[in-house]
């Protein structure tokens, strides 16, 4: 829903880091995602409201996700236009499934709906990008990037930041499963070595390689084989109970990979159908119930599109 003062949008949640590629790959889903209403105001400033339940936003406005984002977007436009921001979030905080992404993505792509598109999608990932670096302290883009540009992203670099595209096969689906803990960004990052080996860099360069082929390729056999983390996974996956019997059962299930969303708690596994998808999500929330956690699935698509207007 569009008029020339306001905009509704889905905003997609997005698996980031994708096991090997750490910062560095995300994608987009179909389902979950959040619905936005940004609508322009006759006075300066952005305002927000939630309509959420169960969500609490943080009580300093400028450091809302989608209010630091949409401010770094005015700031470069040199724009005092002000904006009201209305959140039915449908992807839970804390969930490692991009919550604070999708809120910085899509007030950037509202607002540049409302203003007539003066930048393209590709370049307000940098605007975005700064709302993620008020949600967890670094400004990373596996998750924002996939949530404005839809699909397979892959961040060749961040200074300068060179963002790219890459294609997959249609027929891929996501499972994800999320048990009902929270594991914030932020602290998830402070567990993280500082150093690693010149064994697992050169595995996990080989891993990255391998996705990016089998991904264009449309090799499954491929993609399955490099979705496996060296570096990041055996330290995060002790956050999460159960993760290595869960883990299996997605396998065991069909799933062509499996590992953490994110910075968790949230898993996902890949799989050629949504038949398959479906089986596996029964399987992990199997593997679950035996440490008693509640947990919440979803089957989806990888989303092509990103933000799009309802």
């Amino acid at each position: 829903m569009k008029d020339s003062n306001s905009i509704k949008i889905f905003s997609p949640a997005t698996v980031a880091n994708v096991a090997c590629g750490f910062d560095i790959l995300g994608f987009a889903l179909d389902n979950p995602g959040d619905e936005i209403q940004v609508s322009l105001k006759d006075s300066p400033g952005i305002s927000v409201l939630n309509q959420t339940q169960d969500t609490v936003f943080p009580a300093d406005v400028n450091k809302n996700t989608a209010v630091v984002s949409l401010q770094a977007y005015l700031s470069h436009l040199g724009s005092d236009q002000g904006f009201e921001i209305t959140f039915t979030k449908k992807i839970k905080p804390g969930s490692g499934i991009g919550s604070s992404s999708a809120s910085a993505a899509a007030s950037v792509f509202a607002a540049n709906e409302l203003l007539g598109n003066p930048i393209s999608k590709e370049n307000l990932v940098q605007f975005a990008m700064q709302g993620e670096k008020a949600a967890c302290g670094v400004a990373h883009a596996d998750n924002v990037a996939p949530a404005l540009l839809g699909g397979f992203v892959l961040v060749r670099s961040y200074d300068p930041l060179d963002i790219i595209s890459i294609p997959y096969p249609e027929e891929l689906y996501c499972t994800i499963i999320h048990p009902q803990i929270e594991v914030k960004t932020e602290d998830a990052r402070k567990i993280l070595r500082q150093g690693i080996s010149l064994k697992d860099a050169v595995k996990q360069w080989g891993n990255v390689g391998g996705l990016i082929a089998g991904l264009m390729k449309g090799d499954y056999g491929l993609i399955g084989r490099s979705l496996e983390d060296a570096i990041i996974e055996p330290i995060r996956s002790i956050l999460i109970p159960g993760y290595d019997a869960v883990k299996e059962a997605a396998l065991e299930a069909g799933a062509l990979g499996c590992c953490i969303s994110g910075s968790g708690p949230s898993m996902f596994a890949l799989s050629r159908s949504q038949e398959e998808a479906t089986q596996i999500a029964a399987a992990m929330k199997k593997a679950f119930t035996h440490y008693e956690i509640d947990n919440i699935d979803y089957v989806s698509r990888v989303n092509n599109q990103g933000p799009k207007v309802i």
